[in-house]
């Protein structure tokens, strides 16, 4: 399996590489990214549909992610909340910003429509196979598979220019310490949940190594794993993002590290308004650093533990 760990990392240290100087063109990078999303999602909602006993299936997946969610969530805020007292990070003056970019309805109708896109990908599978037309299951597959390594090179282009020095991140000393302590306590909760969810020790892991990034977590596991799993990892990121909305207002100004660390990955993108509207702009870089930092360790964890 560590050829195949190879053959998935190469897109992303490709992408990379390369330099983009051209705004126009990270543009078109960043919507090839969300274009892709879309795609796989779609792609492994036609796969879910070819599973056999359809309904008993979706139901175990929904089991397994809720009790993923549950140990790994337990154990993060466990481990934020002690993170939160030593660091003693408060922002109770912090000038709080009127008009963020985006509402927190708007954000969870955009995280919300990525599950009516796998929906939409069972209903087409679905459909298809009535009509007689088993092959799409695997042609999915092989299209999510080629649509993967193209996500994972504009993916690293994305890192690679997205204005943030490699020294700059690893000087911010509080979002290096949130992003580490999500990241550990991540793990450790993947390592108890495996034998709970039936699973090997390193499958736990992996699926433990989102940290948020549903789109991507669900995109690896499920074409290492089978599409169930990769639904399970699928949810139990799409949750955080969730609950993360709902913590970030009640916790930011007495517990920040809690807050801004619990929406991993997302805090630098999907979660970050929220954090910025009711933190202030001194919580902006602490954010970014920390979500960044787990967007860089995701991909590279979750084929490690793939291909142990």
């Amino acid at each position: 399996m560590l050829s195949g760990l190879l053959i998935v990392l190469l897109p992303l240290l490709l992408g990379y590489l390369v330099p983009v100087r051209h705004a126009g063109l990270m543009n078109l990078i960043n919507r090839g990214v969300n274009a892709s999303v879309y795609l796989i999602l779609l792609l492994m909602g036609v796969s879910l549909a070819g599973l056999e006993d359809l309904m008993r299936e979706l139901s175990r997946m929904g089991g397994q992610a809720l009790l993923l969610f549950s140990v790994i969530t337990a154990v993060n805020l466990a481990a934020l909340w002690w993170l939160s007292r030593r660091l003693g990070l408060r922002f109770d003056t912090s000038p709080v910003v009127a008009n963020a970019p985006t509402t927190k309805l708007a954000a969870l109708i955009g995280s919300l429509a990525l599950v009516a896109v796998v929906v939409f990908g069972v209903l087409i599978g679905l459909a298809l196979s009535w009509l007689g037309g088993q092959t799409i299951f695997p042609t999915a597959e092989r299209l999510a598979e080629w649509a993967l390594y193209a996500l994972l090179a504009l993916i690293g282009c994305q890192l690679r220019n997205s204005g943030m020095p490699l020294r700059q991140i690893f000087l911010n000393r509080h979002g290096l310490a949130i992003a580490t302590t999500l990241a550990a306590s991540s793990l450790v909760g993947g390592l108890i949940a495996a034998p709970l969810l039936g699973l090997n020790w390193n499958e736990g892991l992996a699926l433990a190594s989102g940290f948020g990034w549903y789109s991507l977590s669900a995109i690896l596991i499920g074409d290492q794993l089978g599409p169930l799993l990769g639904g399970v990892a699928f949810f139990n990121d799409l949750a955080r993002e969730l609950l993360a909305f709902i913590l970030i207002p009640l916790l930011i100004h007495r517990h920040a590290p809690l807050a801004i660390g619990y929406g991993g990955a997302t805090s630098m993108d999907f979660t970050l308004p929220v954090i910025q509207q009711h933190g202030g702009v001194a919580c902006v870089p602490i954010a970014v650093v920390s979500g960044f930092i787990l967007s860089l360790l995701s991909p590279p964890l979750i084929l490690f533990f793939l291909s142990l």
